[in-house]
């Protein structure tokens, strides 16, 4: 079976379960704490994925890795299921599209915005802005500080990109430049 398609089918279920139980925040935010461990311990993955480690000791494992002893009963609960049908190794999988779904489901959208300098006042003006042109979804920016853009901002949201960067724009005076040189020779 395809990854995609049983790490979204979990996910789902993780999904409707915690929504039910009106966790699904919580739930999320544990997910996203497990995911950013799947990624920054590279040996998280390979430990559960592990055929020698029993299934209470991989429960123990993801139960830190997800937040620790307040893991909610939901998450511990998916854990136990993903274990016991032996899916482990599409879980890092499954976290990311739970995180997919519930960010759809809240009509969440995720930019990243890199700035010359760090600027708030910007991230701010720019996630409302967004968020208007996007029919009232919730926009958070993620930020970069790059000095190579002299000035200005590069904001990817949604599938679009809008370069307003200093850099960008004498690149284009430029090309521009070199252009209208090739016609005069």
């Amino acid at each position: 079976m395809n990854t995609g398609v049983v790490s979204r089918r979990y996910a789902k279920a993780l999904l409707a379960y915690a929504k039910a139980e009106k966790k699904e925040d919580k739930v999320y935010q544990e997910v996203r704490t497990l995911a950013d461990n799947f990624v920054g311990i590279a040996d998280l993955r390979h430990a559960v994925e592990n055929p020698v480690l029993d299934a209470r000791t991989k429960l123990k494992l993801l139960r830190e890795a997800a937040g620790g002893a307040g893991v909610s009963k939901e998450l511990m609960r998916f854990f136990t299921l993903v274990l016991d049908e032996k899916r482990e190794k599409f879980l890092q999988f499954m976290t990311w599209s739970y995180i997919d779904l519930y960010r759809e489901d809240k009509n969440i959208l995720i930019g990243e915005l890199t700035t010359a300098v760090p600027s708030p006042k910007l991230v701010d003006y720019l996630s409302k802005a967004m968020s208007k042109k996007m029919n009232g979804a919730t926009v958070r920016l993620e930020t970069k500080v790059d000095p190579n853009l002299i000035g200005g901002y590069t904001i990817e949201l949604a599938g679009y990109r809008m370069d307003a960067s200093v850099a960008n724009q004498l690149k284009r005076v430029e090309q521009q430049f070199i252009a209208k040189n090739r016609r005069i020779i």
